[in-house]
């Protein structure tokens, strides 16, 4: 995702998500916002054009939990895949920042919270 607030990063999953994924555009794109800001956040757009995550790409996503908990600024996670958004919801007390989901229809308030620009109203939280 392009033109977001500075210290906001933006990603649109499609399709299969897979590990290397992670490898070629997460992962740099977050070690390059902590070269740059304390803490990142982050909105993660999981539209109708996404099918699934990889094994890989899952332990991706363990990997990321070991990275430093407080450079995690805001999370909003854009999507209206209702199953997965209610098992991130379960797991959001896991996440070390914070973390709202937000349906498609809300993916610029889900910017505005993220970025700390307005409150939007996202449906699950976790401090």
């Amino acid at each position: 995702m392009t033109d977001l607030p500075s210290g906001t990063l933006g990603f649109h999953a499609s399709g299969v998500v897979s590990a290397e994924d992670y490898r070629t555009a997460l992962d740099p794109a977050l070690r390059a916002a902590l070269a740059q800001h304390r803490k990142v956040n982050l909105v993660y757009v999981l539209g109708d054009d996404f099918d699934r995550y990889t094994v890989g790409a899952m332990w991706q996503d363990v990997i990321l939990e070991q990275m430093p908990h407080d450079m995690w600024g805001r999370v909003a996670l854009v999507t209206d895949h209702s199953g997965l958004a209610e098992t991130i919801h379960l797991l959001a007390f896991l996440f070390p920042g914070e973390l709202r989901i937000f349906p498609l229809a809300k993916q610029s308030d889900a910017v505005d919270w993220a970025a700390g620009i307005a409150t939007g109203q996202g449906s699950a939280s976790s401090d």
